[in-house]
Formats: C-alpha cells, structure tokens, sequence
C-alpha cells in the first residue's frame, strides 16, 4: 500500500518544510504527496518528488486536505504551524486538526513530531492503516 501524506506549512515554516523533506526524500518518493498550493511548489522545486498540489491554505487548500481527512484517504500529515502568528483560516486549520482526530489520522505540527512519525512510516509501523483504508467506516453507512 502506498502512504498518502499531505504537507502543508505555513508562510515562515516553509523553508522548515522543504528542509524536512528534503532530509527525508527516500522516504517520501515512497508516498502519494499532496500539499498546499505554494509548499507543493517550494517542494517539487526543490527536490524531484512529485506532489499534487491544492489551493493555497487561505483559499481553501486547507478544507481540500480536510475532505480527503474526512472520507479517511490520507494516512499521515505534517503540518507545520507558525504559533506565533495569527492566522485568518485558523478556522479552517481547527476543523482540519478536529477532522484528524476523528478520523485517527497522525498529524504532526512541529518538527520533532514529524520526524518521529515519518521514521516510523520507513519502518512500516503504519501497517495498521492498511485495515482502515479495507473497512472505512462511515463510508457505507
């Protein structure tokens, strides 16, 4: 089974995220990529992964991501949030987070989690999300 992830990073975090998935491309050439509009586009800029790219954030990418989260496609997220700054969709960014936990989808909004839960990814221990992804829930009902 192939890993979908989504990235998404805010504006001060991005040059963070490319980092990251730079440091980890192996891992990531791995996995179905998704992203926000201009993280997809300083990602597939910067390396040579592939990403299917939605809105930026603020224009709705966010609920774009949101809505693969609630049908439970997407197996892991990194979303690298700027705490220090206010931002306009943080409603948005809420309803997603909330969705995740719903859904027990992983989400990581800092580097350290990120890192944790994309060597676990490499070591196979999401294993598990090849049962959710077979018995949907909510889907049929």
């Amino acid at each position: 089974m192939t890993m979908k992830v989504a990235l998404i990073a805010h504006d001060r975090k991005k040059e963070e995220m490319v980092n990251f998935v730079t440091a980890y491309e192996t891992v990531f050439a791995k996995c179905q990529l998704f992203a926000t509009g201009t993280t997809g586009t300083r990602i597939m800029e910067n390396t040579d992964l592939s990403v299917h790219r939605f809105m930026s954030g603020p224009l709705g990418g966010d609920q774009q991501i949101g809505a693969m989260v609630a049908t439970n496609d997407l197996d892991l997220i990194v979303f690298l949030r700027d705490p220090l700054m206010a931002q306009p969709h943080e409603p948005d960014i809420i309803a997603l987070l909330r969705l995740c936990d719903v859904q027990g989808i992983p989400v990581a909004t800092n580097i350290a989690t990120a890192e944790i839960l994309v060597k676990a990814m490499d070591r196979g221990d999401f294993a598990w999300r090849e049962l959710v992804h077979k018995y949907k829930p909510g889907v049929d009902e």
